[in-house]
């Protein structure tokens, strides 16, 4: 049997003595024996439990979390390799359009080519994300929402090409409107921002396919506290996510 000293298995893993020697502390991962000169040694099994200990860090699961998974009753690890190249394979795919969108996009900005504007999203928000939005938004206002979740998806689903396209330009619009406000100064509060306001409720009532009412945009603004939200709005410009939000409620407020 092949067998590897820990500096050797730190050069052939890619990963430093000291985390070799921490997992041994923790009892994650120990040697397959240890040699009369004091030296550990990793076999095989060692080589493959390692390696599952490495891919679920990539997957960002706590170490503590990784051992429950690795040393459980009945842990086949063929199983567990081929639910993780499912995994690794379908975001892969994703990955993979998502760079051709944005190769489509570098080109379009060196006008190389043109690209349709509902192009420049392809690819970005996975079903998987969609999907976990979903969910977050039925635990927090509870299944009654989830009519309102089926009819938004109709009502999107419903535009063709050349109207997805033309309803996120205008939403782009929208949203850089609102953070050149942000950006000279005018507080989320003025009643200046109105007609943009204005736009971007009939923007959501459309997607929705149903009325916005004032409540139900202050109730948006609290949606818009999911940590993707917050990332999104915050590329366009930072600060932008907590000025639209206070601008939303801002202005439901001023309906009651």
């Amino acid at each position: 049997m092949k067998t590897y000293t820990v500096t050797q298995l730190a050069q052939l893993a890619g990963i430093s003595v000291r985390a070799l020697h921490h997992y041994d502390d923790i009892g994650l991962l120990k040697p397959a024996f240890t040699g009369d000169n004091r030296y550990r040694y990793y076999g095989e099994r060692e080589l493959l439990r390692l390696q599952q200990i490495l891919i679920h860090r990539e997957f960002d699961i706590p170490l503590a979390e990784i051992g429950a998974i690795l040393d459980a009753p009945g842990f086949d690890s063929l199983d567990l390799l081929q639910k993780q190249r499912e995994r690794l394979d379908e975001q892969a795919r994703r990955y993979a359009g998502m760079v051709q969108t944005i190769d489509r996009t570098i080109a379009r900005l060196k006008g190389d080519r043109a690209m349709v504007d509902a192009d420049l999203y392809a690819g970005v928000v996975s079903p998987e994300k969609q999907a976990e939005y979903e969910r977050w938004l039925t635990e927090r206002y509870g299944p009654g929402i989830e009519d309102d979740i089926a009819r938004g998806r109709k009502a999107m689903s419903d535009l063709n090409k050349d109207e997805m396209a033309a309803a996120l330009a205008d939403l782009a619009a929208i949203e850089q409107g609102l953070a050149d406000a942000m950006e000279q100064g005018i507080p989320p509060q003025a009643t200046s921002l109105d007609p943009l306001i204005a736009r971007h409720r009939n923007w959501i009532a459309h997607s929705w396919g149903r009325e916005c009412t004032p409540e139900a945009y202050a109730g948006l603004a609290d949606v818009y506290g999911h940590a993707d939200f917050q990332a999104r709005y915050e590329t366009i410009a930072p600060g932008l996510a907590a000025f639209l939000t206070s601008a939303m409620r801002s202005w439901a407020k001023r309906q009651e």
